[in-house]
């Protein structure tokens, strides 16, 4: 058999997903209030890095091999419909990473191997039968943003805190931030409509509509932004909350062009928009560490 360029397993794992686990479990660091010190710089680094090229790459390895029929119509440039990646090399890439992230995941102690087993294991449930979540639109968004965003984040402070529990404010947020993520997760879907519909996967383009989803997505980003707001203005950090309203606001004249035009907007706010979302993330992060 075989075997697959180098290029075509980059591509596999698609590199430019890795940010918002990376970016969220840095997040949890900040918040965590731990100076960067000594062996910690170490722990953090070796964690941003299980987040992305590590449980992420993961991730897509297992969503790519599952959805190759999917990819066929929707994407068929990609490295598994297209045949650069051959035969079952997809699958066994997938598996043989989940063991790789495992193993790297035993340098961040109990609470960082735990948090990398959940994190695959939702990967797996989401992309693999019997369980294959992404098949209705509410569940498999709500696993990528609580393994995306709220994992990660949670994970990151308790590493620092030198392994137990994060404090409620900073798993308050990270729930949030979570919620938030399941309406970024829903952007992706309107590049795929036609070939969901055909496949029966119910995501939440196909199930709504694609301009109620886009109006769901839209309320679940900002109103998890307006929760963090309040919960910042209760702790008495007033600046930072007000940063935040300032991102929103930039975010929802963003959404209102979006929402103009659904399908051709979509990709385009991912890129625009998104990012306000994330940037309002390490915002509320570094609140934290000014909470008394």
């Amino acid at each position: 058999m075989s075997r697959p360029a180098l290029s075509a397993v980059t591509e596999l794992f698609k590199p430019i997903t890795w940010f918002p686990p990376m970016w969220a479990f840095a997040c949890g660091v900040v918040a965590s209030g731990v100076p960067l010190q000594g062996g910690n710089w170490l722990l953090a680094l070796v964690g941003i890095a299980l987040a992305g090229p590590f449980v992420c790459a993961t991730s897509q390895a297992v969503n790519d091999w599952f959805d190759r029929h999917v990819d066929a119509i929707n994407e068929p440039h990609r490295p598994i419909p297209s045949g650069r990646m051959p035969g079952r090399w997809g699958l066994y890439i997938a598996i043989a990473w989940t063991a790789v992230s495992l193993a790297v995941a035993m340098l961040l102690g109990p609470w960082g191997f735990g948090a990398a087993a959940l994190g695959l294991l939702l990967a797996w449930a989401y992309s693999a039968p019997p369980l294959r979540l992404k098949q209705n639109g509410w569940w498999g968004n709500a696993a990528c943003g609580i393994s995306y965003e709220g994992i990660a984040w949670a994970t990151g402070a308790a590493v620092m805190a030198g392994g137990s529990l994060p404090e409620a404010r900073s798993l308050a947020l990270a729930a949030l931030y979570s919620l938030g993520t399941h309406g970024i997760m829903t952007l992706n879907d309107f590049k795929s409509v036609e070939g969901d519909r055909r496949m029966g996967i119910r995501s939440l383009p196909v199930q709504l509509g694609e301009q109620r989803a886009a109006r769901v997505a839209c309320w679940t980003m900002a109103l998890s932004q307006v929760g963090v707001i309040a919960l910042l203005l209760v702790w008495g950090q007033t600046a930072h909350a007000l940063g935040i309203v300032a991102l929103l606001a930039a975010q929802g004249v963003l959404m209102k062009r979006f929402l103009a035009d659904v399908r051709g907007k979509a990709l385009w706010y991912s890129g625009f928009g998104v990012p306000l979302f994330v940037a309002g993330m390490m915002v509320s992060a570094f609140a934290l560490r000014g909470v008394a």
